[in-house]
C-alpha cells in the first residue's frame, strides 16, 4: 500500500526541489519517490550516490506533457531503509519492481544512468510488453570491464574504500562534482542537495555497496546482458556524456547501441557522467523523441 507520509530525514530547499512527497510502504521501511504531471509514463531512474533530486530540471520541464515517476532507492535521498536491508543492486531493483506493480504503471518509458542501468534493465527484459522505450545515459548493463572492476577494487574494496565512503563520504564530496562538466553548475545548494543524505558513517555504507557489487554482482550482470535480446525492438535514444572520465567510454556506448538497433544516439561534448545535471534539455528532448516515436497513428 502507499503511505501517508513519513517525516523526511532532512530537507533541500523548496525552489531547488518543488515536489510532493510519495511513499511506498515496503516492510517496515518505506521507498519515496517523486510522481509529477500527466500523460505518458517516465520511470526516471538514478545511480550513485545520486537521488531523485538528479532529475529536478527534467521533471519541470516535462511535467505538463507527461506524468514522471522518479524513486529514491532505499538507502538514498528520503527513502527509509527496511531492517535487514542488503542495499545490493539485485535487492534495489527488487523494490522497484514493487514500485512498478503496485503503482500499476503502464507502456512505461525508462530513463537510466549509472547504477538505473541494470536496475532498470533487469526490470525491462523480465517485462518487455510494459515498456514504451528507452533513454539511456552513461551506463552499463552487463559484467564490468576490467577498468571498472579496477575501479570497484579501489572505491567498493576494504579496507581503503570503506573508509573512503563512509568516513570521508568520498562519492558525494569528490565523484558528484567532478562528474559535472559545467562546474557553474556545482553550487553550494547542489553540493548540498547531495551531502545532505549521508550524515553519518553508517547512512554513507550503500555508496560503498554499490562500487562493491561491480564485482559481486556479476552472475547477476551477466543474466541481464544474457535476456537483453528481448529488447531489440525497443525504440531508444541514447544521450551520452563524452567528458566521463575515466568512467563509461565510448565502448560501454557502442555495447548499448549492438544491443538496441532502434537506438538515435547524441553525444554531448559539453557532458560528463552526470548528463541530467549537464544537459537537462537533451535529457528531456530524448524523452519527447521516445514519445514520439512510440505513438499510435
Amino acid at each position: 500500500m502507499v503511505s501517508a507520509d513519513p517525516k523526511r530525514l532532512f530537507t533541500v530547499a523548496h525552489a531547488e526541489y518543488p515536489f510532493a512527497d510519495h511513499w511506498l510502504a515496503f516492510d517496515d521501511g518505506y521507498l519515496h519517490y517523486v510522481d509529477e504531471g500527466s500523460g505518458p509514463t517516465v520511470l526516471l531512474l538514478h545511480g550513485n550516490p545520486t537521488w531523485s533530486y538528479l532529475y529536478r530540471n527534467i521533471i519541470r520541464s516535462l511535467q505538463g506533457e507527461c506524468r514522471l515517476i522518479a524513486p529514491d532507492y532505499f538507502g538514498f535521498g528520503y527513502s527509509i531503509a527496511p531492517n535487514g536491508f542488503s542495499f545490493s543492486p539485485a535487492q534495489q531493483a527488487e523494490a522497484i519492481a514493487r514500485l512498478i506493480h503496485q503503482l500499476d504503471l503502464k507502456d512505461i518509458v525508462l530513463v537510466v544512468q549509472d547504477w538505473g542501468g541494470p536496475i532498470g534493465m533487469h526490470y525491462a527484459v523480465g517485462h518487455r510488453t510494459n515498456v514504451r522505450g528507452l533513454v539511456i545515459m552513461n551506463s552499463w548493463a552487463w559484467e564490468a570491464s576490467v577498468p571498472q572492476k579496477l575501479f570497484s577494487l579501489v572505491m567498493g574494496g576494504w579496507p581503503l574504500g570503506y573508509w573512503l565512503q563512509t568516513r570521508r563520504n568520498f562519492f558525494v564530496r569528490k565523484i558528484v562534482p567532478h562528474g559535472i562538466y559545467h562546474q557553474e553548475k556545482v553550487t553550494d545548494a547542489l553540493r548540498d542537495a547531495y551531502v545532505r543524505p549521508f550524515p553519518t558513517p553508517v547512512s554513507r555504507r550503500p555508496t560503498w555497496i554499490f562500487p562493491r557489487h561491480i564485482r559481486k554482482s556479476r552472475d547477476w550482470l551477466r543474466s541481464i546482458e544474457g535476456r537483453m535480446p528481448v529488447l531489440a525492438d525497443l525504440p531508444a535514444q541514447i544521450v551520452w556524456g563524452a567528458r566521463d572520465e575515466p568512467g563509461f567510454r565510448p565502448a560501454e556506448r557502442n555495447r548499448w547501441e549492438s544491443h538496441l538497433p532502434l537506438h538515435e544516439t547524441e553525444v554531448l561534448e559539453d557532458a560528463s557522467h552526470f548528463v541530467q545535471e549537464d544537459r537537462p534539455d537533451r535529457v528531456a528532448e530524448a524523452i519527447r523523441r521516445v514519445i514520439d516515436r512510440t505513438k499510435i497513428t
